[in-house]
């Protein structure tokens, strides 16, 4: 699969990567074609979080990809965290440190590729994530460290204190939530988009190079479901299916390639766990749509050019 550098870590990495949220929902076979599949792929990019399953989802990719120190090298392995369900986010020295000694436990390995602070903790203290990401970093648990759902001022806050780059961003993105590519056209408008809501957080990691994640890249709304083959989205799923049928590929692909298409380099997270969806995802890569293609697909989703 085609790669991109991940920020500045000197990682190179396909260009989808493969959420894990939702690897509890296979049984033990299948969790294992799954894996082994993505790995067949060039799909070795495994995104993850201490929250998923309640951890369950670790240990479950753990034992699907029987892993070992020889066969951890096959894999780039990212995982999060901070989320304490129901009570409160939790980016404390305490909490980061023993979140990542739980997820390398049930991973079974030594360390981490990437480490990203899971939501904005409304409490951090930023000079306790520099002690966490200090440790971690020198005991050589996490190699490198990122953010997910922060504006550019919380990345600068931390930014001030922690000595590590922050190489990657995990933000809502997809071709009907793509507020953060669309706003900068409302520019001295006075409609609602002219809101800046975000803090141009798009620009600021392309500024710092900061690779943008893009999670749920087929939804809209938040977790209200897929605009693929919806009948909310006609005009966009008419474009979309027009472009997959030039391109003989599906609309997974085409959706893919959309976010693929933009000059930031961004690295979607998938979050299907079928093998077919996921290779629909993978051929994305492939696919360089034109500037007249990819505005098309931009406007079908509602969107205008002023």
């Amino acid at each position: 699969m085609r790669t991109i550098q991940l920020g500045e870590s000197g990682l190179s990495v396909p260009v989808v990567a493969v959420g894990c949220m939702r690897l509890r929902e296979l049984d033990a076979a299948g969790a294992e074609r799954f894996v082994q599949a993505a790995v067949d792929m060039g799909a070795v990019f495994f995104d993850h979080a201490d929250v998923y399953g309640g951890g369950e989802c670790e240990g479950i990719f753990a034992k699907a990809a029987h892993m070992s120190a020889s066969v951890r090298e096959k894999f780039i392995l990212q995982s999060k965290c901070g989320i304490r369900p129901g009570i409160a986010f939790d980016f404390s020295k305490e909490h980061i440190l023993a979140s990542v000694d739980g997820s390398l436990k049930r991973l079974q390995t030594d360390y981490l590729d990437v480490l990203l602070l899971h939501r904005p903790d409304l409490l951090v203290e930023p000079e306790e994530v520099a002690e966490a990401f200090d440790i971690l970093h020198e005991s050589g648990k996490v190699r490198h460290f990122g953010v997910s759902n922060q504006n550019p001022m919380l990345m600068r806050l931390l930014m001030k204190y922690v000595k590590q780059p922050i190489v990657a961003n995990q933000l809502q993105l997809s071709i009907t939530n793509a507020t953060m590519i669309s706003q900068s056209l409302h520019v001295n408008m006075e409609d609602d988009k002219a809101v800046n809501r975000d803090g141009s957080v798009l620009d600021f990691c392309r500024l710092n190079n900061i690779t943008i994640q893009p999670w749920s890249p087929f939804q809209y709304g938040f977790f209200e479901g897929v605009f693929l083959d919806n009948a909310k989205f006609p005009e966009l799923n008419a474009k979309i299916d027009e472009l997959a049928k030039k391109y003989e590929v599906s609309n997974t692909t085409i959706a893919m390639a959309w976010l693929l298409r933009h000059p930031a380099n961004m690295q979607p997270v998938t979050g299907t766990m079928k093998v077919e969806r996921l290779k629909d995802c993978v051929k994305a890569a492939e696919i360089r749509l034109s500037r007249e293609e990819w505005y098309s697909v931009y406007l079908a989703a509602g969107n205008i050019l002023p």
